[in-house]
């Protein structure tokens, strides 16, 4: 059996939180950039981060400011004792 490079440990969802955590007034064409996916895409995570409660952002002139809310809890069944923050916290550089 081959081993495939194709997949990662972590999601888009994740990468665009991080990118996001390192810079709070990222535009979305860098972090599509960063992350390697469209814009589209970038504005479609950001969008369902949003809904999710993961995920808040006000307009600075022209630009947005993001804020994430850290005490968000993971979603997963097996990650439900750990929040948005500490997960972050772990990946940080």
């Amino acid at each position: 059996m081959e081993i495939s490079d194709t997949w990662q440990f972590l999601t888009n969802h994740t990468h665009v939180l991080l990118a996001i955590r390192r810079n709070p007034d990222i535009r979305q064409r860098e972090i599509a950039q960063l992350v390697g996916i469209t814009e589209g895409a970038v504005q479609r995570i950001i969008t369902e981060l949003e809904a999710a409660g993961c995920l808040t952002h006000e307009k600075v002139g022209r630009r947005n400011h993001y804020t994430i809310v850290t005490n968000a809890d993971l979603r997963h069944p097996m990650e439900d004792r750990h929040n948005l923050g500490e997960l972050l916290s772990l990946l940080e550089d």
